[in-house]
């Protein structure tokens, strides 16, 4: 038999990883979630006592902040790796936010690792890591289109050793906790590419001119997305992130990798929905049998099935493409799509075979159900997506005379 490279178990190392992750949300992360309940409704000693006492715990168990370097406080591990820890940690609310790997940090800590200067990173990047700050990614405008970041309305103009910049933003996830927010604005009125017209900053929060003006009622509540009108907002040069027109190639390297940690903790979103839906379906008694005898739930536990699995094996090879330094941008972008719809799909299969009960706030579903649908048009609208999909097919055709090369450029 030929030697193949392909292998999807997991060294004894990593399998030992991943357990212990498990291990750590059943033991740590789920009693302190049922503590907690409703934070609005907890005092707010002890609801921070209660998050800040996980955090320290997994800093003692050796879990936390797996996707950063050794360097920074990290576990250092890869985006294959990182799939397995954010699948376990995001089977609940707070398992991401308790490992430190968590959006918009998340994103934000790969952003500052490769952009920012070595004054930056210590200054904004340390107490990230640290669990010290938090940020926000401050890009989408009330008035452009989100999924269009050369159109981004907001400008930064040069005046000596500062930038001025005026504004709108909004459903800036976050900024409401946040120490600091990196920041999208237009300085260049004609470049060549609509590509170069932004420049990332990175503005201190509070700041003169930084008007939070209200948090953005969404289908799952008013829960951290704040419009923000910007005002005279000055911002010293020694604050831009990366160089001045490299805006939109920094958002763009930014939102490769958050959108494929969103898909891995949206597969634990779907697995803990599929769960739920097998055992309501061998418990509940009805009409002669229990419903998993029953073909019309039997098939929409296979339906879910079948997805799920296409769901992990997309992560997984989008992931092994980002580790191998390979382009990933095609399989990124078509696993944000399908992991975000199957999310959706499987959620509601899980309600409707728990009938009355899935719609109601007694289980979770409900309130996955609402936090599901945003899932679609964040970090690019399923729109977007299928329109670059198409074109890359279209050029991939083009290019070879076929269209393997688009469809994950696999071996078969």
């Amino acid at each position: 038999m030929i030697p193949m490279a392909i292998d999807f178990t997991l060294s004894p190392e990593l399998e030992h990883i991943r357990l212990r992750v498990r291990t750590f949300v059943d033991e740590v992360v789920r009693p302190g979630e049922a503590k907690i309940g409703d934070p609005e409704r907890m005092d707010r000693k002890e609801y921070l006592s209660l998050l800040l006492g996980m955090r320290q715990a997994a800093k003692d168990a050796g879990l936390w902040l797996p996707q950063m370097p050794k360097e920074w406080g990290g576990m250092g591990l890869g985006h294959v790796e990182l799939a397995m820890v954010q699948a376990e940690a995001a089977k609940t609310s707070y398992g991401p936010f308790v490992l430190n790997c968590q959006a918009p940090d998340e994103g934000n800590m790969h952003t500052l690792l490769h952009w920012a200067t070595a004054e930056q990173k210590e200054k904004y990047l340390r107490p990230l890591c640290d669990g010290r700050k938090m940020s926000c990614f401050a890009m989408t405008e009330p008035e452009v289109a989100g999924s269009d970041p050369t159109l981004i309305r907001t400008t930064a103009v040069p005046d000596g050793d500062e930038w001025v910049i005026n504004g709108h933003k909004w459903f800036i996830s976050n900024a409401r906790r946040a120490a600091f927010a990196i920041l999208l604005a237009r300085t260049e009125d004609n470049p060549d590419l609509p590509q170069a017209a932004n420049t990332a900053f990175i503005v201190d929060i509070p700041s003169s001119g930084w008007n939070r003006v209200r948090e953005v009622e969404t289908m799952h509540g008013g829960t951290g997305h704040s419009e923000i009108v910007i005002e005279d907002l000055r911002v010293p040069n020694a604050n831009m992130l990366g160089g001045r027109g490299q805006g939109h190639l920094l958002g763009q390297y930014r939102l490769g990798p958050a959108r494929l940690a969103h898909c891995m903790r949206w597969i634990a979103q779907a697995e803990m929905a599929l769960d739920m839906m097998v055992d309501r379906s061998l418990n509940r008694y009805s009409h002669g049998s229990v419903l998993a005898e029953k073909q019309g739930i039997q098939w929409m536990i296979a339906d879910s099935t079948m997805e799920l699995y296409q769901s992990k094996l997309m992560v997984l090879h989008a992931a092994y493409r980002i580790d191998q330094g390979l382009d990933f941008k095609s399989e990124v972008s078509m696993a944000k799509h399908f992991v975000a719809n199957m999310l959706g799909r499987v959620i509601d299969r899980s309600i409707q075979v728990h009938g009355a009960l899935g719609y109601s706030t007694d289980t979770p579903l409900a309130h996955m159900y609402q936090h599901a649908r945003w899932a679609r048009f964040a970090d690019g609208a399923d729109e977007v997506h299928q329109m670059r999909i198409a074109q890359r097919t279209i050029a991939a055709y083009r290019d070879h005379g076929s269209t393997r090369t688009a469809t994950g450029d696999l071996p078969v």
